[in-house]
């Protein structure tokens, strides 16, 4: 399984700058009126250490009501800029996080199918969900108030600087225990959580294969196999979660010790100072009062410091599709024809031997082949190949005299389809499902297309019902739905890789020649596990251990003594 690729740092602070100047307006408004509001909650412990000077200097009551009320109209302007500030925080961060998501989408889309195969369901699935969605939180909630703290942070500070530089020097020691705690949190945060994400992606991607395959293990004898495979999974997960586990309770401790040594060291000061009458008492009880002040925006930074290394890895998992390799579309024609040669063709996985070897073959415009071999013989593999799915390791495969692995996504799907079991039924109504492959068709077209697949028109609301929860398609009218797209997609060459192998025998044979007759024209090549498709073929290719072995007409080659002869004798007996 191939690892996608994960950002650096530099281009997950890029990334986010690029979002933020996409709503640079909102983000403003949101730091100008949270400073505002910092601001604002500096004027109660400045406020209440005048009250403390006027009174013990005797002034009337009148001065001491008019600051009561300067502080509670403080007290109010505070609680509505933060409260608008907030509003206008998450409205930033819900369209931030939906430009993460539609860019995510995008990316997915655009990956190569191979590549997104070998990567595992698990990691992009992963990457789509948890990931996303911990940016998305982190972008509406934790980034605001991040801003917002540090704000709040900096203005007490040089508030008690203000009030005295010689307490304001205590509070700074707090700080500097915090910040060489951070400084050694973040130097092992990154890793650490992005372990974490790629071992949650790793179970994922296990407990959901063994789900699917639960049939196949059972069949197999395999589910102690399995079961080690889940236990790996789990011990690795929980390994990395208490990783940063330990790491928060590190970094915790020092906070604790940060917050509590100023305290410890500014109220004997302060009492020495006033009595030495080196500042004012009015002047010591606020300087304590911003002390305490500060702890709350720097436990806000604390704690969310944690949810950003988190989000950040989430970050450079979700922009790191942004770096994967994508072969660059070269041809700079449009073939001349719907020809595909096939000349010396070998093929090998990764780190795997040639399961290919030197194939030459070369298919006619509108005409069927059919594809058949033993288990293993290479069938599935020269059927992706076909498709431009992967490239040859060596030799060529071209249509119309262009090869088919330069051709763009876009070029390449209105040449080549390639159908197999698997299928997607998309939530929405059946209309929306067909209109995938054609946009524009209209209700008789549709209807059409499902009559040629054999599709039985039970739906309660026809092409209206919604398909999902309420009416979910098995697997044989799930094939059948993809078959229809295929038909309404309409393309030059259709490759058909057990496409309807969960259709009983009969429908599965009237399906194939009913979309026979329907893409008359058409190419189409037909990976046969069932001989009768070879039967109703106008060619045949044998591969055997990944040899093209046979060529023929199915009438030709079955009265030989070829391979071909032997797989349909056996199949018939």
């Amino acid at each position: 399984m191939n690892t996608l690729p994960i950002a650096t740092t530099r281009q997950v602070r890029q990334a986010a700058v690029r979002l933020v100047r996409e709503d640079g307006r909102a983000f403003a408004a949101v730091l100008l009126l949270n400073g505002l509001a910092a601001l604002l909650g500096l004027a109660g412990p400045w406020l209440l250490g005048r009250i403390i000077d006027r009174v013990t200097h005797g002034a009337t009551t009148g001065d001491i009501d008019r600051l009561g009320l300067l502080l509670l109209g403080c007290a109010v302007a505070q609680i509505l800029m933060n409260r608008q500030a907030r509003y206008l925080a998450h409205r930033f961060g819900e369209r931030a996080g939906a430009r993460v998501r539609e860019q995510l989408l995008d990316r997915v889309l655009a990956l190569p199918a191979a590549t997104a195969e070998r990567a595992g369901t698990g990691d992009l699935t992963s990457r789509g969900t948890t990931d996303a969605t911990a940016v998305g939180e982190t972008l509406r909630d934790a980034a605001p108030e991040l801003f917002v703290a540090a704000a709040q942070a900096l203005f007490v500070l040089g508030a008690i600087l203000t009030v005295s530089p010689l307490l304001g020097s205590c509070g700074l020691l707090g700080v500097v225990g915090i910040a060489l705690g951070a400084r050694w949190y973040l130097r092992r945060a990154r890793a650490a959580y992005l372990a974490d994400r790629a071992a949650n992606a790793t179970l994922a991607g296990t407990l959901s294969a063994t789900a699917n395959g639960a049939r196949t293990i059972d069949a197999l004898g395999l589910q102690q196999q399995r079961l080690d495979a889940g236990r790996d999974a789990i011990d690795t997960a929980n390994r990395a979660r208490l990783r940063t586990l330990h790491l928060r309770l590190r970094f915790f401790a020092v906070i604790n010790l940060s917050y509590t040594l100023p305290v410890v060291l500014v109220l004997p000061l302060g009492a020495l100072l006033v009595a030495h009458h080196t500042v004012t008492l009015g002047a010591a009880v606020s300087a304590v009062l911003f002390l305490r002040r500060v702890e709350e925006p720097l436990d806000t930074i604390v704690v969310l410091l944690e949810s950003v290394q988190s989000s950040t890895a989430a970050y450079a998992r979700v922009e790191g599709l942004a770096a994967t390799p994508a072969p660059a579309p070269t041809a700079d024609r449009e073939p001349a024809d719907d020809r595909i040669r096939v000349t010396d063709v070998r093929y090998a996985y990764p780190d795997g031997p040639d399961v290919l070897h030197g194939l030459d073959l070369d298919l006619r415009p509108g005409e069927r082949l059919a594809v058949v071999g033993p288990s293993g013989s290479g069938k599935t593999t020269l059927g992706r190949l076909l498709a431009g799915i992967d490239r040859p390791r060596t030799g060529t495969i071209t249509v119309g005299g262009v090869p088919l692995a330069d051709l763009s996504p876009e070029r390449l799907r209105r040449q080549v389809v390639l159908v197999t079991q698997e299928h997607h039924v998309f939530l929405g109504t059946l209309r929306d499902n067909l209109r995938i492959a054609a946009p524009d068709a209209d209700d008789p077209t549709l209807t059409a297309a499902l009559d040629a697949v054999g599709w039985h028109h039970d739906l309660p609301d026809g092409l209206d019902t919604d398909l999902g929860p309420a009416h979910r398609l098995d697997g044989a009218r799930a094939q059948q739905l993809a078959l229809a797209r295929v038909i309404l997609a309409d393309p030059h060459t259709l490759i058909l890789d057990e496409a309807t192998a969960l259709l009983d025998p009969t429908a599965a044979r009237n399906t194939e020649r009913a979309l026979a007759a329907t893409l008359t024209g058409r190419t189409v090549i037909a990976i046969a596990h069932r001989l009768h498709t070879a039967h109703d073929a106008d060619r045949v290719a044998v591969l055997t251990q990944g040899h093209l072995t046979d060529l023929g007409p199915h009438e030709k080659l079955v009265t030989t003594d070829g391979p071909y002869a032997r797989l349909w004798h056996s199949w018939q007996g």
